[in-house]
């Protein structure tokens, strides 16, 4: 306790120190015009709060987004190249003012029209880290009457600043910033904590997800909680690993969920704000890849939960694996939107997986607007474990990522990568999706980039088309005795790319697309290979796809815009028939997801090109808006 209160004394007296530094009158946004129409901007992570990612404007559509042009260009200026930062923020715009963070996690907002910069805070000087700060994927904007505030999540901190001027407000937490390991309902002690995409705006309240690590050291669980917007104190908690006498508790094994942890919503979450509904996707239970110490189905992981958004009571769920051992996170937000299905209109929940599935269902119910079959799959023969004998699939839409890794699909780009794949596959367990993991090594197709990633979905409901961006490339999972002195069972050699001796994927390309999906069919209305990898296209081989971090956007124009490819371009796709009708090469990659706002009559579309991240390219700090020229 004593360090507990130490630890917010010193924040108290950081942030007023602070406070004090930023009376230095920083830019004011303030005078921006209003936005009289929230859907001409970019409110939300997803655009609006239900993640559709989709915008009314057409300005810029099929006819003429070929004159689409370099409107601005703002640096960061805090890009790395050891350690490599990235940027996989989405910039939300809000009457006029951008609002964005950067390599290092600082928060800049900036002019719509130019790009220049009003203000920009660091949380580096409250609270002290070294090198890259890892990833934050939007920031979260929250207003009453003429409250404005700026939410940034940054690791195990929230900091909670003037939307007009970047500074903090003394009020809310301990000096502006509040600790998210309190107040947790767990003994938080030598765990840690992580928000990586940005909390919901819900009335007076501010909605968190988050979690801890994945094993197989210990690890915190991913509890949702509510927060006051002003003060910053607890108002409700829901445990996605359920207590004693809490629904699904049963579904965990003797005490095994007072030392589990996982189950946590990372990839952010939606709103029916209308209803007051929240919907979160969870991850797997940890440890990922062993679960011989917490067997049962696990409830809440790999779950789509609806949450009373002013209760946390829960509505409805879905889980989509059952008793997870490959890390089959639920990767996305679950996108709220209005589908046409069967001849009606019905509020649906679609969520894109880690397992190259769609899971669609009716959002006031929770029932399945496509059947859902539960199949057999292989099961582990690792001593202690009990994996599910089935798991859930939908019998439509079919799968837009392969399922499984056979013989046939080894990697045929050259005859060398081909007998490099084959020595490791003869070594290796491999077969259909679901394969445990082994002391052998495992083949996971959908590996741990998916199928689906963080980039999610986007629709358009005027053609009723879901778009998907997907990949097809493998890891291996060995899993291996701990090291000594450990009490747990198994540790593994890592989460490693399954490659060829080139590092090019091991499966045969592509390795990724873009898939439409018809909401009411069931069936692709379109797929199209997404990006070339530059090796291969060096060599004249040719669409190959590209693994990608990312996601896409839908337009009223009829455009899909995309960039999050290792060739490092941006992309806009026809969205009825998925022809490429503009392409732009960034200076670096745009691991992100991109948005579009319309400002003084001009529409923008705008992406983070910071390139590094996982697909390991060089790094860079620019933030591109595109404007018809």
């Amino acid at each position: 306790m004593p360090k507990s209160i130490n630890r917010r004394n010193l924040l108290k007296q950081a942030a007023a120190s602070l406070v004090a530094a930023l009376a230095a009158s920083p830019v004011v946004a303030k005078d921006h015009p209003a936005a009289k129409d929230a859907s001409r901007e970019w409110h939300c992570y997803g655009s609006d709060p239900g993640a559709s990612r989709y915008s009314p404007l057409k300005q810029i559509n099929r006819s003429n987004v070929s004159k689409l042009q370099v409107a601005w260009v703002h640096h960061t200026g805090d890009a790395s190249q050891r350690p490599a930062t990235t940027i996989e923020c989405t910039p939300i715009i809000v009457d006029g003012v951008i609002y964005l963070s950067t390599c290092q996690l600082q928060v800049h907002a900036l002019d719509a029209a130019t790009g220049k910069l009003l203000w920009s805070f660091d949380p580096t000087t409250v609270r002290r880290r070294r090198g890259a700060a890892g990833v934050n994927r939007a920031v979260c904007y929250w207003q009453q009457g003429s409250e404005r505030r700026v939410f940034m999540p940054v690791k195990d901190m929230m900091y909670c600043l003037d939307a007009a001027t970047g500074k903090l407000f003394p009020g809310f937490g301990a000096g502006g910033v509040l600790d998210l390991k309190e107040n947790f309902d767990c003994d938080m002690t030598g765990l840690s904590f992580n928000l990586t995409s940005p909390p919901v705006a819900y009335k007076d309240m501010i909605l968190v997800g988050g979690g801890g690590g994945e094993g197989p050291e210990p690890a915190a669980p991913g509890h949702i909680r509510a927060f006051d917007a002003r003060t910053g104190k607890r108002r409700w908690i829901f445990h996605t690993i359920p207590q004693p006498g809490e629904f699904g508790g049963d579904t965990w094994e003797g005490d095994s969920w007072k030392h589990a942890g996982g189950t946590n919503n990372w990839a952010g979450m939606s709103l029916d704000a209308e209803r007051g509904w929240l919907f979160a996707s969870t991850g797997s239970p940890s440890f990922d890849f062993y679960g011989g110490n917490r067997k049962g189905a696990n409830l809440f992981g790999n779950s789509v939960i609806a949450l009373n958004a002013d209760t946390g009571e829960r509505l409805w769920h879905f889980q989509t694996v059952h008793h997870d051992v490959l890390d089959y996170d639920l990767p996305a937000q679950p996108a709220l939107v209005q589908a046409r299905h069967n001849g009606q209109r019905i509020d649906a929940v679609a969520q894109v997986t880690k397992t190259g599935l769609l899971f669609l269902f009716d959002r006031k119910t929770g029932k399945p607007l496509f059947p859902i079959e539960e199949r057999p799959v292989p099961q582990s023969d690792m001593p202690g474990e009990a994996t599910s004998p089935t798991q859930p699939f939908p019998v439509k839409p079919p799968p837009f990522s392969r399922h499984g890794f056979t013989e046939d699909e080894i990697t045929n780009v050259s005859p060398e990568a081909h007998a490099y794949v084959k020595k490791i596959f003869d070594q290796s367990k491999t077969g259909k999706i679901y394969m445990p993991p082994s002391k052998e090594g495992t083949f996971l197709l959908p590996g741990l980039l998916g199928g689906a990633i963080w980039g999610g979905c986007s629709f358009d409901p005027a053609t009723n088309y879901l778009f998907v961006s997907s990949n097809d490339v493998p890891f291996i999972i060995t899993l291996i005795d701990p090291p000594p002195g450990k009490s747990y069972r198994y540790a593994h050699k890592g989460n490693i790319p399954l490659n060829d001796a080139e590092g090019l994927p091991a499966c045969k390309p592509p390795w990724s697309h873009l898939t439409a999906i018809d909401l009411n069919k069931g069936e692709f209305a379109w797929r199209v290979v997404l990006g070339e990898h530059p090796a291969l296209k060096a060599r004249g081989i040719s669409k190959s796809g590209s693994p990608h971090v990312g996601g896409s956007i839908a337009t009223a124009g009829g455009l899909v815009f995309i960039a999050a490819t290792m060739d490092e371009k941006m992309r806009a796709f026809d969205s009825q028939t998925g022809e490429t009708l503009w392409e732009h090469q960034l200076e670096a990659g745009g691991y992100a997801t991109p948005s579009t706002y319309e400002f003084n009559g001009r529409q923008y579309v705008v992406i983070a090109a910071g390139g590094g991240g996982q697909p390991r390219t060089k790094s860079s700090d620019a933030i591109v808006a595109f404007a018809l020229s």
